[in-house]
Protein backbone atom coordinates (compact mmCIF):
# COMPACT_ATOMS: atom_id res chain seq x y z
CA UNK A 1 0.00 0.00 0.00
CA UNK A 2 1.70 3.21 -1.17
CA UNK A 3 1.38 6.02 1.26
CA UNK A 4 0.36 9.42 0.77
CA UNK A 5 3.81 10.99 0.20
CA UNK A 6 4.35 8.65 -2.45
CA UNK A 7 1.06 8.84 -4.38
CA UNK A 8 1.59 12.67 -4.67
CA UNK A 9 5.54 12.45 -5.89
CA UNK A 10 4.41 10.33 -9.29
CA UNK A 11 3.29 11.58 -12.52
CA UNK A 12 0.46 10.55 -13.71
CA UNK A 13 0.34 9.79 -17.71
CA UNK A 14 -3.15 11.53 -19.33
CA UNK A 15 -3.78 12.29 -22.80
CA UNK A 16 -0.15 11.69 -23.97
CA UNK A 17 1.08 14.78 -21.00
CA UNK A 18 2.96 14.14 -18.15
CA UNK A 19 1.35 15.92 -15.20
CA UNK A 20 3.19 16.27 -11.54
CA UNK A 21 1.37 13.98 -8.92
CA UNK A 22 1.40 17.03 -6.27
CA UNK A 23 -0.94 19.18 -8.69
CA UNK A 24 -4.88 19.22 -8.07
CA UNK A 25 -6.94 17.52 -10.51
CA UNK A 26 -8.31 21.17 -11.66
CA UNK A 27 -5.23 22.80 -12.52
CA UNK A 28 -3.58 19.42 -13.75
CA UNK A 29 -6.17 18.79 -16.49
CA UNK A 30 -5.78 22.35 -17.29
CA UNK A 31 -1.81 21.68 -18.63
CA UNK A 32 -2.88 19.66 -20.92
CA UNK A 33 -3.26 21.35 -24.53
CA UNK A 34 -6.79 21.86 -25.61
CA UNK A 35 -8.21 21.52 -21.86
CA UNK A 36 -8.84 25.35 -20.59
CA UNK A 37 -9.74 25.62 -16.83
CA UNK A 38 -13.50 25.63 -17.81
CA UNK A 39 -13.24 22.59 -19.53
CA UNK A 40 -11.14 21.11 -16.96
CA UNK A 41 -13.96 22.06 -14.36
CA UNK A 42 -16.60 20.40 -16.40
CA UNK A 43 -14.64 17.24 -16.22
CA UNK A 44 -14.63 17.12 -13.09
CA UNK A 45 -18.17 18.14 -12.06
CA UNK A 46 -19.47 15.73 -14.97
CA UNK A 47 -17.28 12.49 -13.40
CA UNK A 48 -18.10 13.74 -9.78
CA UNK A 49 -14.07 13.82 -9.13
CA UNK A 50 -13.24 16.33 -6.25
CA UNK A 51 -11.34 19.84 -8.22
CA UNK A 52 -9.10 19.59 -5.00
CA UNK A 53 -8.13 16.24 -4.98
CA UNK A 54 -4.13 15.31 -6.01
CA UNK A 55 -3.57 14.08 -9.27
CA UNK A 56 -1.11 11.50 -7.77
CA UNK A 57 -4.08 10.25 -5.69
CA UNK A 58 -6.60 9.24 -8.67
CA UNK A 59 -6.77 5.84 -9.19
CA UNK A 60 -5.88 3.91 -13.10
CA UNK A 61 -9.99 3.68 -13.41
CA UNK A 62 -10.13 7.69 -12.80
CA UNK A 63 -7.48 8.15 -14.60
CA UNK A 64 -9.11 6.09 -17.62
CA UNK A 65 -12.17 7.60 -17.29
CA UNK A 66 -10.71 11.31 -17.37
CA UNK A 67 -9.23 10.61 -20.69
CA UNK A 68 -12.43 8.42 -22.29
CA UNK A 69 -14.33 11.64 -21.54
CA UNK A 70 -11.61 14.24 -22.41
CA UNK A 71 -11.85 12.47 -26.05
CA UNK A 72 -15.56 12.20 -26.63
CA UNK A 73 -17.23 14.58 -23.82
CA UNK A 74 -20.88 14.48 -23.63
CA UNK A 75 -20.78 18.36 -22.48
CA UNK A 76 -22.89 21.51 -23.90
CA UNK A 77 -21.69 22.65 -27.56
CA UNK A 78 -20.56 26.09 -26.32
CA UNK A 79 -17.34 24.65 -24.02
CA UNK A 80 -16.09 22.67 -26.90
CA UNK A 81 -13.44 23.97 -28.83
CA UNK A 82 -13.90 22.79 -32.14
CA UNK A 83 -17.99 23.11 -33.58
CA UNK A 84 -19.17 22.56 -36.46
CA UNK A 85 -15.95 21.15 -37.89
CA UNK A 86 -15.43 21.85 -41.84
CA UNK A 87 -14.68 18.43 -42.95
CA UNK A 88 -17.28 16.75 -40.93
CA UNK A 89 -19.77 19.11 -39.72
CA UNK A 90 -19.60 17.54 -36.39
CA UNK A 91 -19.04 19.43 -32.68
CA UNK A 92 -15.67 17.89 -31.05
CA UNK A 93 -13.21 18.59 -28.87
CA UNK A 94 -9.62 18.17 -29.74
CA UNK A 95 -6.90 18.05 -27.47
CA UNK A 96 -2.67 17.45 -27.64
CA UNK A 97 -1.42 16.98 -31.23
CA UNK A 98 -4.88 16.89 -32.96
CA UNK A 99 -5.57 20.78 -31.66
CA UNK A 100 -1.84 21.30 -33.27
CA UNK A 101 -2.49 19.35 -36.44
CA UNK A 102 -5.78 20.80 -37.22
CA UNK A 103 -4.45 24.50 -36.25
CA UNK A 104 -1.85 24.30 -38.83
CA UNK A 105 -4.04 22.42 -41.27
CA UNK A 106 -6.56 25.94 -40.67
CA UNK A 107 -3.08 28.48 -41.30
CA UNK A 108 -2.22 26.75 -44.76
CA UNK A 109 -6.02 26.42 -45.77
CA UNK A 110 -6.44 30.22 -45.08
CA UNK A 111 -2.95 30.85 -46.96
CA UNK A 112 -4.17 29.07 -49.81
CA UNK A 113 -7.19 30.53 -50.57
CA UNK A 114 -5.18 34.30 -49.93
CA UNK A 115 -7.65 35.32 -46.81
CA UNK A 116 -6.42 38.74 -45.42
CA UNK A 117 -6.04 36.51 -42.22
CA UNK A 118 -3.89 34.29 -44.38
CA UNK A 119 -1.68 36.58 -45.54
CA UNK A 120 -0.74 37.98 -42.50
CA UNK A 121 0.18 34.47 -41.58
CA UNK A 122 1.98 34.58 -44.75
CA UNK A 123 3.81 38.15 -43.74
CA UNK A 124 4.51 37.22 -40.04
CA UNK A 125 1.88 40.18 -39.09
CA UNK A 126 -0.49 40.51 -36.21
CA UNK A 127 -4.19 39.14 -37.30
CA UNK A 128 -6.23 40.83 -35.62
CA UNK A 129 -6.05 44.65 -36.20
CA UNK A 130 -2.83 45.42 -33.57
CA UNK A 131 -0.90 48.88 -34.64
CA UNK A 132 2.22 48.03 -36.34
CA UNK A 133 4.06 51.31 -36.39
CA UNK A 134 5.57 50.74 -33.29
CA UNK A 135 5.05 46.97 -32.60
CA UNK A 136 6.34 43.75 -34.73
CA UNK A 137 9.44 45.74 -36.12
CA UNK A 138 11.94 43.38 -37.41
CA UNK A 139 15.37 43.66 -36.80
CA UNK A 140 15.07 45.74 -33.61
CA UNK A 141 17.69 42.92 -32.03
CA UNK A 142 20.60 44.83 -32.07
CA UNK A 143 22.61 45.22 -28.95
CA UNK A 144 24.32 48.58 -27.58
CA UNK A 145 27.94 49.08 -28.82
CA UNK A 146 26.59 46.94 -32.04
CA UNK A 147 27.73 49.26 -34.83
CA UNK A 148 25.65 48.96 -37.97
CA UNK A 149 27.14 48.06 -41.41
CA UNK A 150 28.84 51.04 -43.16
CA UNK A 151 29.14 53.10 -40.09
CA UNK A 152 32.41 53.60 -38.35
Amino acid sequence: METKQQSTERIVRILSKDIEGAMTVYAGLATIKGISWNFSNAICHSLNIQRNKKIGELSESEIKKISEFAKKPQLPVYILNRRNDRETGENRHLTGTDLELAKEFDIKRLKQIKNYRGVRHALGLPLRGQRTKANFRRNRSRGVGIKKKGKK
